[in-house]
């Protein structure tokens, strides 16, 4: 099992898009695998039609974004046009990210990801709904395991990308429900005569307990 903060593999794989070594595909940026039990099944048809969507976001946020499932190569090709379909895509548009055709499951297996509950026609367990987010040191930081049956928040991993990146630049933590633009909390780990100086528009919660944890500050800018 892979440990927040281990070093995520530099698998190898087929993909539609052609062979990868992981580490190169993300090169300098962050990423996120996601996985999905099979190909032409609904609930991953309309989780893959918004990562489409969602494309953009991620790009604008330095994330790479693949997807993985146990069928060939051949059969993602397939898929790729009721997946555009769902997503309102024109016929000729490019499929944007590439997807690991994993048929031997030994990522799968690698990873932890196979669903004992769910199995294909030939009675082989299906991968499970996985979410895996890598730093651009290659470092996982956040990793999410959903069972087949239910569809992932594609928003809600959206807001985990932005909340891992503006805390590795501040010395901050985001609040429950935290969405970009909130305010953010001060880390108790900062002094408050450093904590007055680099967040000037601080301000502290009294508690009944009488310790000084509570401080937000309004989100900083990232440039």
């Amino acid at each position: 099992m892979i440990l927040l903060g281990d070093e995520f593999p530099n698998f190898e794989a087929e993909t539609t898009e052609g062979s990868i070594k992981f580490h190169e595909f993300l090169n300098e940026s962050w990423g996120i695998l996601f996985s999905h039990p099979a190909d032409f099944t609904p609930v991953c048809t309309t989780e893959l039609a918004r990562l489409i969507k969602l494309h953009p976001e991620f790009a604008k946020r330095n994330v790479k974004i693949i997807a993985l499932s146990c069928d060939s190569v051949e059969n993602h090709k397939k898929w790729f046009e009721d997946i555009k379909k769902y997503a309102q895509c024109k016929a000729e548009d490019v499929f944007p990210y590439p997807i690991i055709a994993d048929e031997q499951r030994k990522l799968a297996v690698q990873l932890s990801m196979l669903d004992p509950n769910e199995k294909d026609s030939a009675g082989l367990p299906l991968t499970a709904r996985a979410v895996f987010i890598v730093d651009q040191n290659k470092k996982l930081r956040l990793s999410i395991l959903y069972p087949a049956t239910t569809g992932r928040n594609f928003d809600e991993i959206l807001r985990v990308v932005d909340s891992l990146q503006i805390t590795d630049k501040f010395q901050i933590a985001t609040p429950a429900d935290w969405k970009q633009g909130d305010n953010v909390m001060v880390q108790p780990s900062v002094p408050m005569e450093e904590a007055q100086v680099l967040f000037p528009m601080m301000s502290e919660m009294a508690l009944p307990s009488g310790l000084k944890y509570l401080r937000q500050t309004p989100q900083p800018k990232i440039n």
